[in-house]
């Protein structure tokens, strides 16, 4: 009777330990799972914010280099502008120099043919051969007024030639500096919307850094939790489940055990009795 007892007492604390188990192996199981998938999404979230930072990165670097690029461009426009500035203010003035002269010596080569041919009108002509020859060695030297046109004519053609070179270096001039303006105009236009966009992936990266290194805090306490319930669980195999029958053989087997005991006892009993 007392092993019955005892055997009914070892099935009661087995199922208080079994409903024990039971909780705490359930608890344990969605706690570990939880926190493997906590691990998981936190693992994936940096990976996938890594990549975008180095995405980010590469992106502010190009922005960065194509902005180095414009300027240097800016800087060699600016260079050859000054240049070709400096070069058709000279040309210009020089052409105006050139008119000024050229129109000067017109004026004193065309005083000088003038007074020369109104010398030459007041001389009278002779009948006689000597008095033509006399007149001849007397008559004033006039120059080379219709030779190939004449000097003043060529002289005027130069003049020509100078007020052309000066208008066009002029045009060239508004051309060049209207061209080089348009594109200092969009360059800088470009390079500041550059700019604002380097700004703007720089925000943009900081905000990415600053989440992976909340993430990698949070991860590792998870990993911490998770591995807590993982030696938790290796705790509780022993005590839980490494029993080699099962719970419910053993209830099965203990339950029979003690019928058979009870049988026993009655056997025994009925043989006082007698």
């Amino acid at each position: 009777k007392d092993l019955i007892v005892k055997l009914m007492e070892q099935a009661n604390k087995e199922a208080d330990h079994k409903a024990y188990c039971d909780a705490e192996l359930a608890t344990n199981k969605q706690t570990r799972e939880i926190k493997q998938s906590e691990v998981e999404s936190l693992s994936a979230s940096i990976e996938k914010n890594t990549a975008e930072s180095a995405q980010l990165a590469e992106e502010i670097k190009e922005l960065s280099e194509a902005m180095a690029q414009l300027r240097r461009e800016q800087a060699q426009a600016t260079s050859i502008r000054e240049e070709e500035k400096a070069t058709n203010t000279q040309t210009v003035s020089e052409a105006k120099a050139a008119q000024v002269a050229v129109q000067r010596a017109t004026k004193i080569l065309k005083e000088f043919y003038a007074k020369a041919a109104g010398d030459a009108s007041l001389l009278q002509s002779a009948g006689r051969l000597s008095d033509q020859m006399a007149q001849a060695s007397q008559e004033p030297y006039k120059g080379m007024q219709t030779e190939n046109g004449g000097i003043v004519g060529f002289l005027e053609v130069i003049l020509s030639d100078f007020a052309r070179l000066e208008a066009e270096t002029s045009s060239a001039e508004d051309a060049a500096a209207s061209a080089y303006e348009k594109f200092m105009d969009e360059s800088n236009e470009d390079i500041a919307v550059k700019t604002t966009a380097t700004k703007h992936k720089e925000s943009k990266r900081e905000q990415t850094e600053a989440a992976i290194a909340s993430e990698k805090k949070e991860l590792d306490l998870t990993q911490q939790e998770l591995d807590a319930a993982l030696a938790y669980y290796d705790k509780l195999k022993p005590e839980c489940l490494d029993h080699g029958l099962s719970y419910e053989d053993r209830v099965r087997m203990r339950e029979e055990e003690i019928q058979s005991l009870k049988e026993a006892l009655d056997i025994l009993n009925q043989q006082d009795l007698a």
